[in-house]
């Protein structure tokens, strides 16, 4: 009885091991390929609890999500010599589990190597323009190079690859840095420009208006003024007349020239008495002398000290040369 009980655990632990065995757990995400013995089964097991022959079966789970691949940093020369430094990244997706195993080794990999080549192909067939501008180009060109040696024959399909990064070289980036700011100060001239312009044309349009009726100037100054004085300013600016000033101007232009003149005159005559001419002395009248009358109790020496007193005074040549020239 002993040895019957025996048998009956041991074919009980027996078949229980062979039933943990049999059943696998496919995802839902999942795809289940069946290898017996090393031929592939045609039968590829979806989601759930699925049952296979303990001895000679081995499944093999395939995951049927899209996956995300970074591809490093390719350094690459574009179709203007412009040396530069790209990086991606790939979305992909098994949609054949047969063709994904059977035949392509570790598929990830190589994904991740085909990217890189094609990556640098189109690269190089682009100029650097094209590849900052126009990147939605540049990714749809990559993702067509891939799809045609990963799809049919590898069953995968690649959804999207996204250029992350390019990195310029130093001289690359002053170099576009000047070029942007140069054009951004020729946008900004002309812009002013044609503010100026237009400003221009409104301004003479008003003054047309002004000149054909008088008071809107008035008007328009007394507007001024308001305006000003709402600032609650302690200084008031009053525009002068433009008449005014040109009357101004011309009244210092007449007195500069009768100045002119006068230097003109006395630069003359000095050229002339530099030269050695004789300039002919100017009358003088001689000054009427005071009659010497001896009044009583005055000193003797009164009448010497008048001619000298006399003396001094006399005008000068000096004197009579200023008084000419004034």
């Amino acid at each position: 009885m002993g040895v019957l009980i025996t048998v009956l655990v041991v074919f009980a632990v027996a078949g229980l091991v062979l039933l943990a065995l049999s059943l696998r757990n496919v995802q839902q995400y999942e795809k289940g390929v069946v290898f017996r013995f090393g031929r592939l089964l045609p039968d590829i097991r979806g989601p759930g609890l699925r049952v296979i022959r303990p001895i000679g079966d081995r499944m093999r789970k395939v995951s049927v999500q899209t996956e995300v691949l970074g591809i490093p940093p390719q350094g690459s020369i574009t179709a203007d010599n412009v040396t530069l430094t790209v990086d991606a990244v790939v979305y992909f997706k098994v949609i054949d589990p047969v063709k994904a195993l059977v035949n392509v080794r570790n598929y990830p990999a190589a994904v991740s190597q085909i990217a890189q080549t094609s990556l640098r192909s189109v690269i190089g067939r682009a100029d650097l323009d094209t590849l900052l501008s126009d990147r939605d180009h540049i990714n749809a060109e990559l993702k067509k190079v891939m799809d045609a040696p990963t799809e049919e024959p590898w069953g995968l399909r690649i959804e999207r690859v996204e250029i992350k990064d390019i990195a310029l070289p130093e001289s690359m980036m002053r170099s576009m840095s000047k070029q942007a700011e140069a054009e951004r100060e020729r946008r900004a001239r002309v812009i002013a420009a044609d503010g100026e312009f237009q400003a221009s044309q409104r301004l003479s349009d008003a003054a047309a208006t002004m000149a054909d009726t008088p008071g809107a100037l008035q008007l328009r100054l007394l507007q001024t003024v308001v305006d000003v004085s709402a600032e609650k300013n302690s200084t008031l600016v009053m525009p002068f007349p433009v008449e005014m000033l040109r009357f101004f101007e011309h009244q210092s232009r007449d007195s500069d020239d009768e100045s002119d003149g006068r230097l003109v005159r006395r630069s003359d005559r000095h050229a002339a008495i530099s030269a050695g001419a004789v300039i002919p002395e100017p009358a003088i009248p001689a000054p009427a002398l005071a009659r010497s009358v001896s009044l009583p109790g005055e000193r003797v020496g009164s009448r010497a000290e008048v001619a000298r007193e006399q003396r001094d005074n006399w005008p000068t040549r000096r004197d009579a040369e200023e008084s000419l020239s004034g």
